[in-house]
């Protein structure tokens, strides 16, 4: 009797360990099952200001993710930039925000706010959502395949080398390395976009905005 009772108990425990085998998920299991954050979830989560995005620039009717870290009982609130390119924003009133990356007005708004009700304040700031019609238009000329206005696509940080693109790249005798922009007000800018195509200097790739004008000017020999 005893040794039967010994061999249920040991059947007994070895099935209980396969079902245990079988139910409990894996860690690789587990880890597919954990959807990846959106990246405003991620930035949103940060408590330091050196991480937001300054690439991308904001646009008349954008939703933003604002939250103030010295807050810690306020959860993210969601703000629109309206149609004059403008975000309200707590206690500080309108800000101009079109044309400004998420981490310049970050750095506007921080300052507004440690004039009267902060000591000291951390803003993160985060692009939501974007809107959908063009952020305007860019023009490009000279020596290139296709010249003339571009639209500024409203989900990209739109840059010279990728206008040069769209007008169908250079000309054959195009100098790629005295690429100007000019903004309307009436700064100057000398890309070497030979530097960034061909050795792959994308932080030298200026993101273009509404109304700057590329001239692409022609070398005397094509060498």
């Amino acid at each position: 009797m005893k040794v039967t009772a010994f061999i249920i108990i040991t059947l007994a425990l070895s099935n209980f360990s396969l079902v245990a085998q079988e139910t409990s998920p894996s860690p690789t299991a587990a880890k597919a099952l954990t959807p990846d954050l959106p990246v405003t979830s991620t930035v949103m989560r940060t408590n330091s200001m050196s991480v937001l995005d300054d690439k991308k620039r904001l646009g008349s009717n954008d939703y933003v993710s604002f939250r103030v870290v010295e807050d810690r009982d306020e959860e993210s609130q969601h703000l629109r930039v309206n149609d004059n390119g403008e975000l309200e924003v707590p206690y500080v009133g309108l800000v101009p925000a079109k044309g400004r990356t998420c981490r310049e007005l970050a750095y506007a708004i921080k300052a507004a706010l440690e004039k009267e009700y902060y000591y000291h304040a951390t803003v993160i700031l985060a692009i939501e959502r974007v809107s959908e019609k063009s952020r305007g238009r860019i023009y490009v000329y000279g020596s290139v395949k296709g010249q003339g206005p571009q639209e500024i696509p409203a989900d990209e940080s739109y840059t010279v080398s990728k206008a040069i693109i769209r007008a169908g790249g250079f000309g054959d005798f195009a100098n790629k390395r005295k690429v100007k922009v000019t903004r309307k007000n009436g700064q100057d800018f000398t890309i070497d976009l030979k530097r960034v195509i061909e050795e792959g200097r994308t932080d030298e790739d200026m993101v273009l905005q509404p109304d700057d004008q590329i001239y692409v000017p022609q070398r005397l020999l094509n060498m």
